[in-house]
């Protein structure tokens, strides 16, 4: 990869300010100054450093965020913020996109990566990668319903949904709810309570696959995946469709 490339890439500025950080002698391969930017480097092998601090390089990016209401689950809008537009720059360098979307209105787990592969995975209907969300609902959420939603239930459009695993926590005028799916059709969460004459007023997702959201990330707040977490998601790739 040319040397300029790389450091732009990592954060160190545009092509132009990476020019001018090359002609100061303050790049190092190995401990040769360079000083042209169309020197290529092997990201591997080769030690580079600037100022003396060591250039770790990263292809991918993979993010956690708990997305807030109002912003959009896009990677730009005209209109609307967007949950790129909450990463910091050494973050949205990476050019990340999310994995899916979350409605305007609603929060939880957003997984935003620059992995196409891996977001591909995710997202394929042959994985049944399951999903899981936290509801309040307007009305009484019934055993009747969990049957329903355990059988599919048929929204507006005629598409019959395949079966979502509902767990009520509290019962009543408001009710709480969670539910498992393993589709990710449009506002699909509210439709299939919109089958059952019920409207959901608030939505959180808590899961995608083996993700968890972090409940220590505010609205808004997003960090790095752990190794560990990367590799769960992983499992999710390399398993049999």
């Amino acid at each position: 990869m040319r040397i300029d490339k790389l450091l732009a890439n990592m954060g160190y500025g545009s092509r132009k300010e990476v020019k001018g950080l090359l002609k100061q002698g303050v790049v190092k391969v190995g401990d040769q100054i360079v000083k042209s930017p169309k020197e290529h480097v092997d990201v591997e092998k080769d030690e580079v450093t600037v100022l003396g601090e060591i250039v770790e390089y990263k292809e991918f990016v993979y993010l956690m965020m708990n997305k807030p209401p109002g912003v959009i689950s896009s990677t730009e809008d005209s209109e609307h913020e967007t949950v790129i537009d909450l990463l910091e720059l050494e973050d949205s360098i990476f050019d990340p996109f999310p994995v899916g979307r979350l409605d305007k209105d609603t929060e939880g787990l957003l997984l935003i990566t620059n992995d196409g592969q891996l977001a591909h995975q995710l997202l394929s209907p042959k994985k049944h990668v399951p999903k899981k969300y936290f509801a309040v609902i307007d009305g009484i959420v019934t055993d009747e319903d969990v049957t329903a939603f355990r059988e599919g239930v048929v929204l507006e459009d005629g598409y019959k949904t395949k079966p979502g695993e509902l767990t009520i926590l509290k019962s009543g005028e408001t009710s709480e709810i969670e539910l498992v799916i393993t589709e990710g059709k449009f506002h699909q969460v509210k439709r299939m309570f919109e089958s059952v004459e019920k409207t959901v007023t608030y939505l959180q997702r808590l899961e995608m696959g083996p993700l968890k959201l972090d409940e220590t990330l505010e609205l808004g707040e997003y960090r790095e995946l752990t190794e560990e977490e990367l590799e769960l998601l992983k499992h999710v790739h390399d398993e049999k469709e």
